[in-house]
């Protein structure tokens, strides 16, 4: 089939290579020419698909990227894989409306498209559907297959891949559902159908608000613990022994990525919009989780005063910058917000980090280094907050003066743990 998948990011970029890998002929549209380019030049920018994976996709013919929407053309089935950001707690759709009109223009009876931005539940039947019926002529369900298949891209999981990961798929109707659920089929070893595309829209806000909430649980009772002389860790390898009614969860100086600091609001902002009540649970993990990288920075004060130091003045190294472990994801990072609180006190603000790219968007004041024996015994403090596999921490434990762990990767005389 002729494959269109609009959005050539972390979600879209490994459905495109995969569909092309299974036979499909697939056109990776994205707006971004630059991102365009180094696509059209074999070189990955997402590190769960490979740059040989991407050319070799290209040369056999069945994948080529574009930032012109013309060649959207022809479509059998279309993908939507765009951002879904936040305003001031309101969600920016504006993505998705424009993705559906430009797909709307080539929209064939008998094709299928197929949202898989995150978003409230009602979107897929309320706003995407109806702007292609409107583009097009056509009537959903009747005239074409609609559908929602939300994504679960996970970065840098070595063991649920895209093609490992079951999908949930769903459809306005029985004839939709199957031709959304034919497609996965082709691309995953498991898919998971649902009624309709608001089952399927609410399944991914519940996911992430699941981990939002319990992840916010946790970094309440390890601020707490401290206070009360507890080793909070401990305590949390005790209870993960309880093989049935825990699962684990660990604290951290915040969230990051597009899931977890976006999606539950999502859905506080449906439940208040149409109900007029608050989601209580939402709104509080928020508070909380938003609020960690103020934690971390009060810690560092804390423990600058304990020296009898000031924290102006100071070199400070953070050790990482992505949001999660051995990936570049650096996407509403909380170590972002730290740097920024640490060098608005006036800090020597310094960064190693192997897997984030140079050209992401950073404070311009933070200086990018690497993890050398110079750097930590130049440093007043080292605070580790993505504890990457490729950091040496053996190096960090013999040189650091001091070290704010905020993964519990390290142990020492000088290693204070969150």
């Amino acid at each position: 089939m002729r494959v269109v998948v609009v959005g050539q990011g972390y979600v879209g970029l490994p459905l495109a290579v995969r569909a092309a890998e299974v036979g499909h002929e697939v056109i990776g549209y994205d707006v971004d020419a630059e991102r365009v380019k180094s696509l059209a030049a074999g070189e990955s920018y997402v590190e769960d698909v490979s740059s040989e994976r991407i050319r070799a996709a290209t040369e056999a013919g069945t994948y080529r990227a574009t930032d012109s929407v013309r060649d959207c053309g022809g479509f059998d089935v279309a993908v939507v894989t765009v951002p879904t950001p936040l305003h001031e707690g309101t969600p920016d759709l504006r993505y998705i409306e424009e993705s559906a009109r430009a797909l709307a223009r080539y929209l064939r009876p008998g094709a299928t498209v197929v949202l898989e931005s995150t978003t409230y539940p009602g979107t897929t039947q309320e706003l995407f559907g109806p702007l292609l019926e409107e583009g097009s002529g056509l009537v959903a369900g009747a005239d074409f297959h609609l559908g929602y298949s939300p994504e679960r891209i996970d970065p840098g999981n070595p063991v649920w891949g895209f093609e490992q990961t079951p999908k949930v798929v769903s459809g306005v109707d029985a004839a939709s559902l199957k031709a959304v659920q034919d497609f996965y089929d082709g691309l995953v070893d498991t898919t998971v159908p649902v009624g309709s595309p608001k089952e399927a829209e609410l399944a991914k806000l519940l996911e992430n608000t699941f981990r939002h909430v319990n992840i916010a649980l946790v970094n309440e009772i390890a601020m707490f613990a401290r206070h009360l002389d507890i080793d909070v860790w401990q305590a949390i390898d005790a209870a993960s022994s309880k093989p049935f009614g825990f699962m684990r969860f660990t604290p951290g100086p915040g969230v990051g990525g597009h899931c977890l600091p976006i999606d539950p609001s999502y859905l506080s902002w449906r439940v208040q919009r149409e109900l007029g009540q608050s989601f209580r649970f939402v709104e509080l993990a928020n508070d909380i989780n938003n609020h960690m990288p103020d934690y971390v920075t009060r810690r560092l004060v804390n423990a600058f005063n304990t020296r009898k130091r000031a924290v102006n003045g100071s070199r400070i190294l953070l050790l990482g910058l992505a949001y999660k472990k051995n990936t570049g994801d650096a996407r509403e990072s909380p170590a972002l917000r730290i740097s920024q609180l640490l060098l608005d006190m006036g800090a020597e603000v310094r960064a190693a980090d192997p897997h984030v790219v140079e050209g992401h968007r950073v404070d311009q004041r933070l200086v990018r280094v690497d993890l050398t024996e110079e750097e930590l015994t130049a440093a007043d403090a080292v605070v580790l907050l993505t504890d990457h596999d490729a950091f040496d921490y053996a190096l960090v434990e013999a040189h650091a003066d001091y070290v704010l762990d905020c993964r519990r990767r390290l142990s020492g005389p000088r290693i204070e743990v969150l």
